[in-house]
């Protein structure tokens, strides 16, 4: 019997069981030094079981196997590394000495095992991070495999399909499984298999990275397609060509959407129509060297559509429109080209046709497209406007018809729409001059080139000076004197008309207060002109007010006049911000008035002082005035007297005028026969009599 604690006895149970207590105990306080490491508890256990058993020959190779094995087993996250050197450079050799002494060896070397360990962590840790990265890619690219709308194949290097995607089935009409194993004779059309295999030859070399070219394929019918293919090599790591990737697309396919795309673009789907841009290319092609001698443009805008749209929804609408389609197919017929050029507008192309018979086309359009549409036993109907440019010769700028016929299809529009309207080079030129001049108002207002002048009233009994219209003049370096009253609506357009308006009334306030202050009620009454813009402001009569107030001018002697068509187009709000204007004493007058047509809404809305007109009805006072101008001149003396308005004419030239216009009740007047310019304000004090500063 061996004696307890001879040579050759077995280690002791209980030291086996102190050794595992403290591996125990050990890893338990690694784990809590790491980030979320509790759940790795047991390996821990064995690393710490590995490095407490290092001896003197390896300690270094021991320790790298654990820092690997902490990646390993996926302890590997931000922070374990940094945690696990911290914790060990504190614990490991106290934990070694417990267990083996401070003598052994391997408690010495402690920096030398923290050092391995941690190249050990990083070794694996960058062979994980190369993993990741590859099945990740390799993840991506069967994503890309599965879902693409392109057919993928893997090619072996003798020409053989290994694996495809969805697509290449559906583009060579094989079924799936078929496809496996075909080889290029079978699925490439046998005059392009030499250059293909060719190419392959030099993929095969590594003469080339890759190849895209176009090619013949056969589908299992029979059928042979054109396909663009992409082929990529994959090398192994010796370099030689493992398989390829081959990327097919059906140019047929393609091609059809292209062409569908090209057709969308260029029709409208509503209609069928071709749209702008088609138009546009049409026009172009006709306007240069290579076009047509002679044609016509004629631009159609359906009036009212809007209403239809507001009153009976867009599909009403839309039931108008292709009426309109159908009645400009009927009418121009083969010949011409049709287009809908935007909601509501249409335009006719016709060539080697003289004018007048597209003219005789596009009134009959007027009157059929001013038939009702029936939809629901009611009859909707919409009339048209219509702008016509004619061309006898080719070499216009592109563009310039369309922007003919648009100005053309304008002057239909503010002529009262329902009717069509004729290119004129003349009027244009007249036009586009006013509206060069309207968009520089604003440098000259900056430069401070504009000023007030006075067209004085004159009473017709003795000839006295009772009012003065102002009118705002630009003092313009080229052109002179410009009464900007000739530019009309563009002002408003441009954004200029409201402030314009705005330093008019409070520079002629100011003097008109000055002659005032001079001779009381004795002074002349001040006119200005209120547009349609000035109506619209909500502080309007706030405003005014103030004006008068920091002017001195008393609001009695201060009259507006409003143009005959302005009353209809007011809101009822703003009709009454004209009647508190009123309330508070100033006056009101209706100008321009053209004869016996006035409205008596008109004239009932406002609280008017005064009445002026001129043109036909003046002309009609002359002695052996046609009937009609001596039949307006009648209806507005009647109509001053039955509503107790003093009547003012404009625009009197003669003596003989000014007398007739007095024994008809008229009471003022003003034109030529007064004034053939209007007064600067130092005239106008001269002609009161006062210092010409007053």
């Amino acid at each position: 019997m061996k004696t307890a604690g001879g040579a050759g006895d077995a280690p002791e149970p209980r030291a086996d069981l102190v050794a595992a207590t403290a591996h125990e105990g050990f890893a338990q306080r690694w784990a809590e030094a790491l980030p979320a490491a509790a759940a790795h508890h047991e390996v821990l256990v064995r690393l710490t079981g590995v490095l407490s058993s290092v001896d003197d020959r390896e300690p270094e190779e021991a320790a790298r196997r654990a820092g690997r094995s902490l990646v390993g087993q996926g302890l590997f996250r931000a922070g374990v590394l940094e945690g696990t050197i911290a914790f060990l450079a504190g614990n490991l050799r106290p934990h070694l000495v417990a267990l083996h002494g401070a003598d052994h060896p391997a408690a010495s070397r402690v920096p030398a095992v923290l050092g391995a360990l941690a190249a050990g962590f990083a070794e694996a840790a960058a062979e994980r991070a190369v993993d990741e990265a590859r099945e990740e890619g390799e993840a991506k690219f069967r994503a890309v495999w599965r879902t693409s709308a392109l057919a993928i194949a893997e090619v072996a290097p003798d020409g053989r399909v290994v694996d495809h995607n969805a697509a290449l089935p559906a583009i060579l009409g094989y079924p799936p499984h078929r496809v496996t194993g075909l080889s290029a004779r079978e699925v490439v059309h046998p005059d392009d298999l030499p250059a293909l295999r060719r190419l392959g030859g030099q993929l095969l070399a590594g003469e080339r990275d890759g190849v895209q070219v176009e090619k013949r394929l056969v589908r299992a019918d029979g059928e042979a397609i054109p396909a663009q293919l992409a082929i990529t090599p994959v090398r192994g790591r010796d370099g030689d060509v493992r398989c390829y990737v081959a990327v097919v697309e059906d140019l047929d396919e393609v091609r059809a959407l292209q062409l569908q795309l090209v057709r969308q673009s260029l029709s409208d789907p509503l209609t069928g129509l071709a749209n702008r841009a088609q138009f546009l290319g049409w026009v172009e092609s006709e306007e240069g060297p290579q076009g047509s001698g002679s044609l016509v443009v004629a631009l159609f805008d359906l009036d009212g559509l809007r209403v239809v749209n507001g009153a009976f929804g867009h599909a009403v609408g839309d039931r108008v429109l292709r009426a309109a389609v159908s009645v400009l197919g009927t009418v121009f017929g083969a010949g011409a080209r049709i287009a809908r050029l935007g909601g509501d507008e249409f335009g006719v192309l016709v060539t080697g046709s003289d004018l007048p018979p597209v003219l005789d086309l596009v009134e009959q359009a007027l009157r059929e497209l001013a038939e009702p549409v029936w939809w629901e036993e009611r009859g909707i109907g919409v009339a048209a406007s219509v702008g016509v440019v004619a061309r006898t010769g080719p070499g216009l700028p592109d563009g310039e018809l369309l922007r003919r016929a648009g100005v053309a299809l304008d002057w239909a529009k503010d002529s009262g729409k329902t009717g069509w309207s004729l290119y004129d080079p003349d009027r244009d030129a007249r036009e586009r001059d006013r509206s060069a001049l309207a968009a520089s108002v604003a440098g000259g207002a900056e430069q401070g080139d504009f000023r007030v002048d006075y067209e004085p009233v004159h009473a017709l009994a003795d000839r006295s000076v009772v009012a003065v219209e102002a009118v705002l003049r630009w003092d313009h370096a080229e052109r002179g004197l410009v009464d900007l009253r000739w530019l009309g609506p563009l002002l408003e357009r441009t954004g200029m008309g409201l402030r314009l308006d705005r330093w008019a009334l409070e520079r002629a306030c100011a003097q008109a207060g000055r002659w005032y202050a001079a001779l009381g009620e004795g002074a002349p009454v001040l006119s200005v002109d209120l547009s349609v813009r000035q109506c619209q402001e909500p502080e309007l009569v706030a405003w005014v007010r103030q004006v008068l107030r920091d002017t001195g001018l008393p609001p009695h002697k201060l009259r507006f006049e409003l143009p005959e068509r302005l009353p209809s187009a007011l809101s009822e709000e703003q009709v009454e911000e004209l009647n508190i204007l009123a309330s508070h004493g100033v006056l009101l007058a209706l100008d321009q008035l053209g004869g016996g047509n006035v409205a008596v809404d008109r004239i009932r809305q406002l609280p008017l002082s005064a009445l002026k007109f001129g043109g036909p009805p003046v002309r009609g006072l002359a002695e052996g005035a046609n009937l009609v101008d001596r039949a307006a001149a009648v209806a507005l003396l009647s109509w001053s007297r039955k509503l107790e308005l003093e009547l003012h004419a404009v625009h009197v030239s003669t003596s003989d005028e000014a007398r007739r216009l007095r024994e008809l009740g008229v009471s003022a007047g003003q034109g030529v026969l007064f004034n053939a310019e209007p007064l600067t304000g130092e005239d106008v004090a001269e002609l009161l009599g006062l210092a010409p500063d007053a």
